[in-house]
């Protein structure tokens, strides 16, 4: 069966004509409760050519963000940049059982703002794990009044600081729902320990066969993609659990394997720094020395 292609919904006024909305300009606010699922349509993949926040509840449905699934049976917030690829995969319900916002905000409103520039560093508009973040019922509170400020910015008579206004509240919203994006590395533990004792065992099949010797160390986005994450929240996530970059642990994890093959085989210097990736011994001892403050001859020796 082929797989159709994605819908493209360039505009914010596109998306409201798609459910016999009033149309708005750059900014909207939306009930998901409003939103009537129609259920002659085959669910599809959807491409937003503008930024969307989701706060979402009682929703049923399994959500697909990029190539992975998203546990939104327990996260509540989902933010999607422009471009990126959205799927709803579950039989239809009635429209009132799927509660929650939508807020949808087209680039053309930041435009040369400080918080466009901003918009490129919030790393959850990158968010490719497979869950969503988790609010409690209190801080679910604070963002549904900002949200609503936000709205009642929009739908009021315009002046010369409407905009300023609701860029303010925008990003007064996008730092709180930083906050919960730090926090969730302190508290999604269980989650996060699978997550290293898959990386774990990633570099452990990456290192038992010849694709070590024949490319090199892994790169962080490969090991990300293996992971279905996006390279800073695989970073970020480390950097919590290890105290090291990405970098830093793939590293660590070549000297345990040199420092194994020095200790316990005969193979030359030459030989070891083959199989590790090297395309010359001498980057490799200088690499060795670095981390170990000895040379992988004096390293060797020390075991004799």
């Amino acid at each position: 069966m082929t797989t159709p292609a994605p819908v493209l919904i360039r505009t914010i006024a596109d998306y409201h004509r798609r459910w016999g909305l009033p149309q708005p300009a750059l900014v909207s606010l939306l009930r998901f409760e409003d939103l009537a699922y129609q259920p002659t349509e085959a669910p599809r993949a959807v491409v937003h050519h503008f930024y969307s926040l989701a706060l979402k509840r009682s929703f049923h449905k399994r959500l697909k963000y990029g190539q992975q699934d998203v546990d939104f049976d327990q996260g509540l917030l989902l933010c999607m940049a422009p471009r990126q690829v959205l799927s709803i995969q579950g039989p239809p319900e009635p429209a009132a059982s799927h509660q929650g916002w939508l807020l949808l905000v087209h680039p053309d409103l930041l435009g040369a703002s400080p918080l466009a520039q901003k918009m490129r560093h919030y790393e959850y508009f990158d968010y490719r794990a497979n869950e969503a973040l988790h609010v409690s019922e209190p801080e679910q509170q604070l963002l549904v009044g900002i949200l609503h400020q936000i709205e009642h910015e929009y739908r009021a008579q315009p002046d010369k600081l409407s905009q300023q206004v609701i860029l303010a509240q925008l990003e007064l919203l996008l730092t709180y729902v930083d906050r919960f994006y730090q926090r969730q590395f302190q508290t999604r533990q269980t989650t996060h320990q699978q997550l290293l004792s898959r990386l774990e065992e990633v570099l452990k099949g990456y290192f038992s066969g010849t694709t070590l010797a024949a490319h090199g160390m892994p790169s962080v986005t490969y090991l990300a993609d293996v992971l279905h994450l996006s390279p800073n929240y695989l970073t970020r996530l480390l950097k919590t659990l290890t105290g090291q970059s990405t970098k830093q642990f793939i590293l660590s994890k070549v000297m345990e394997l040199a420092k194994e093959k020095l200790a316990t085989t005969t193979l030359t210097m030459n030989e070891i720094a083959d199989q590790l990736g090297f395309a010359h011994p001498q980057s490799f001892s200088k690499l060795f020395k670095s981390q170990t403050q000895l040379s992988p001859r004096q390293f060797r020796q020390s075991f004799t």
